[in-house]
């Protein structure tokens, strides 16, 4: 039997932090990725590239960690511009050690550098990160998504969290929103996230993925994570929590005032965009039945979130320690 702490199980682990830290490495170095990524247009080997580095750079990069950053690059133009600078062009890389891994791989995901300039400065509206909260035993879960210039979170309440449930939940919740402020949507490599295509279609949004390994690449996400942790600790059931709890979390923190924001709360900063769209003749809108829409929208968000408070306001505490 080999039970976690004995020597053999300390070395597994620490091969797997070992081999998690060398695909980390080039995603990191910015200016090691630009030297790496010049040399292989130049068609040099990983094997050239990593001693060139070492014998000039000092930098200690192995080969295996740049084909390792190449082939686990989700679907896009990046990744078939390097696949066809190496020698053997072939889209997936045969490793008996990886063949099992290949199974899990969710198909034609376009990987978060190809995602427009605008997502990562925050300077236009409508760009979406998102991801599960996992509740008690894996048995149960939430949804966070989290709008990256104004920190507006919905959370979803999840019936269960196999592909097929998250698509329909996800893509009811955000199609409450007006299309202008439906963009981007950046996710992990989660199996949950397996109908991306699906969804893309139902949302009209565009669907990017992160690298494995990489939470900071959702920061925000992250970020709106542990302060809905606040609510529900880890080793809640939320099989066992009402959609009316999870709505009433999502008005508490889209009324608390973020520093990041200037102090001013989420909702704040989102319906000033959508009356700022309106203002300027609605450039994003495009109509004035889109107009009437957009106004409604915010007539119904107040409605919805001034109903979630009425009901649970006089006993506020109580409602959070329920369930």
């Amino acid at each position: 039997m080999w039970l976690p702490g004995w020597p053999g199980h300390q070395k597994a682990q620490g091969k797997a932090r070992s081999s998690h830290q060398r695909k980390a490495k080039l995603l990191i170095d910015e200016q090691m990725l630009t030297l790496v990524k010049e040399k292989l247009r130049l068609r040099w080997s990983p094997k050239q590239i990593s001693t060139w580095l070492k014998l000039n750079h000092t930098a200690s990069v192995s080969a295996e960690t740049i084909y390792h950053y190449i082939y686990l690059l989700p679907r896009g133009e990046l990744k078939k511009e390097l696949i066809s600078y190496l020698r053997h062009r072939k889209p997936l890389r045969g490793s008996r050690k990886t063949e099992g891994r290949k199974r899990g791989v969710i198909p034609d995901m376009i990987s978060i550098e190809e995602r427009p300039a605008e997502v990562a400065d925050r300077t236009v509206p409508g760009h979406w990160e998102a991801d599960l909260i996992i509740g008690k035993d894996h048995q149960s879960a939430i949804g966070t998504i989290v709008e990256r210039q104004t920190r507006y979170v919905l959370i979803v309440h999840l019936k269960a969290k196999d592909a097929e449930s998250v698509r329909i939940a996800f893509a009811k919740k955000l199609r409450q929103l007006p299309a202008s402020l439906r963009k981007t949507f950046t996710y992990d490599q989660g199996k949950e996230m397996s109908q991306h295509k699906e969804f893309a279609i139902s949302t009209g949004m565009k669907v990017y993925f992160c690298h494995p390994h990489s939470p900071w690449e959702r920061g925000t996400c992250e970020n709106t994570n542990m302060l809905i942790r606040g609510f529900f600790p880890k080793g809640t059931d939320f099989n066992t929590v009402s959609a009316q709890k999870v709505n009433w979390v999502q008005h508490a923190l889209n009324e608390r005032p973020r520093q990041t924001l200037g102090f001013k709360t989420p909702k704040e900063v989102l319906n000033k965009l959508i009356l700022s769209f309106a203002a300027n003749k609605l450039p994003l809108f495009g109509n004035r039945k889109v107009f009437s829409g957009c106004m409604g929208l915010l007539i119904i968000f107040s409605m919805l979130e001034d109903s979630r408070v009425k009901v649970s306001a006089h006993t506020q505490e109580g409602t959070i320690a329920a369930q």
